[in-house]
């Protein structure tokens, strides 16, 4: 067995009000890493860098409370625990075990442990994440008599490992549940564009409160309900819980602070220039529930009509949608019509606008048949995507040229 120079780097109660700064990894939609170090920065977060996923930095509570607050592009606020050499499943137990556990949550907290590999010599991935949820429980066994339940549902307590080719890093999940999941959305489904990936889509455009915005296709109104709570200055996180609430350092005076200051910013909801529409009352209904939920429904205008024959609401400003991407056959006949169809409405109705197209189909400039001027990198989930920017001025030339405009963003 390989002899383990670890050192833990939180043995005691993590001090999450102190000025000890803990070292911290949030992840985000591939391609918003850049994105995400701005806004951190922006928070208090020192030593920031970017790794693909996510962002590396440290902070003290207050970060790591403010992070999870008011992050609107980050998934996950993890705490590194460890980071140590390993060769064997023994190896991965022992740095398990030996990490003290019962200083930082009570037994009673159920748990749930997540891992992630790359490059990972050992066979099981499934059988590794067993031995380190076997090491928490042992050692809360060992040291109070009783060990903690697992749910796999809606654990208070994530622990999540991840394994190199030769480094084990092990870290508490400071969010729970998502940090897209704001709290405030109503309607049933899986919405195709996550709340975090639409606000940093947002930032990418260059869109600023008070300037128009159009979402012609606008489903459940996720670019809207962005739009609308970074304009009014309301937190992403007012709505909701956290993974540190159920951690032995959690600090409610701090957090109290932090969520009344949060709480004194955000401005009355009033009528905003952030449109959207659908083609089917069915959709838009959505929308209307979703911004109800988020109690935003007077500030966003929605209206039902085809997105080729939307005007302008304003003489300029940003348009951002994310139509669908034609997986099955019929579809990909449809958008093939509708595609050069809203490429023409868009230069008749649009001059003066910046748009922007989610799409992961790479076709689409040919499809629409409009000047690019720069395509972004990025990732809905797995599904690899590029974030199509057209400045539409009168008179705009079309053809040849729609392929020009060079990449940039995160890597894809």
């Amino acid at each position: 067995m390989l002899l383990l120079d670890s050192i833990f780097e939180f043995q005691f109660p993590i001090a999450m009000n102190s000025r000890t700064n803990a070292k911290l990894f949030a992840s985000c939609p591939r391609g918003l890493e850049n994105t995400l170090i701005a806004e951190l920065s922006g928070l208090g977060a020192t030593n920031v860098h970017a790794v693909a996923g996510g962002v590396g930095f440290e902070g003290d509570g207050g970060v790591i409370y403010r992070a999870n607050l008011e992050s609107r592009i980050a998934t996950r606020v993890l705490l590194r625990l460890f980071t140590v050499p390993y060769r064997s499943e023994e190896d991965v137990y022992r740095a398990s075990y030996d990490f003290d556990w019962p200083r930082q949550f009570d037994v009673g907290r159920s748990i749930r442990v997540y891992l992630t590999a790359q490059r990972c010599p050992l066979k099981s991935l499934d059988f590794l994440t067993l031995r380190i949820k076997d090491a928490v429980c042992d050692r809360f066994r060992s040291d109070v008599g009783s060990r903690p339940n697992v749910d796999t549902r809606a654990p208070e307590v994530r622990i999540h490992a991840f394994l190199d080719a030769t480094q084990f890093m092990l870290y508490l999940d400071t969010s729970g549940e998502p940090l897209f999941k704001r709290g405030a959305r109503a309607a049933q489904g899986e919405a195709p564009i996550k709340e975090n990936l639409a606000a940093g889509i947002l930032r990418l455009t260059g869109w600023q409160p008070g300037t128009a915005l159009l979402d012609p296709m606008c489903g459940g109104g996720t670019f809207l309900i962005e739009a609308a709570q970074i304009t009014l200055d309301i937190a992403p996180g007012l709505a909701r819980s956290f993974g540190f609430e159920k951690l032995k350092s959690f600090d409610a005076g701090l957090w109290q602070k932090l969520r009344a200051e949060a709480e004194t910013r955000r401005k009355p909801v009033v009528p905003l220039p952030i449109h959207g529409s659908e083609l089917y009352g069915d959709t838009l209904k959505f929308a209307h529930v979703n911004l109800q939920a988020a109690g935003l429904e007077q500030a966003v205008q929605l209206k039902q009509a085809n997105a080729l024959e939307v005007s302008a609401p304003a003489a300029t400003g940003v348009m951002v949608t994310n139509p669908p991407y034609g997986e099955r056959m019929g579809e990909q006949q449809e958008l093939a019509e509708f595609y050069p169809k809203f490429g023409d409405a868009l230069k008749q109705k649009f001059a003066g606008w910046n748009c922007y197209i989610l799409s992961a189909d790479m076709n689409l400039p040919k499809l629409i048949k409009l000047q690019v001027s720069r395509r972004t990198p990025l990732f809905n989930g797995a599904l690899e995507c590029r974030l199509f920017e057209y400045k539409i001025v009168a008179g705009s030339m079309r053809g040849p040229k729609s392929t020009q405009g060079g990449e940039k963003g995160g890597a894809a």
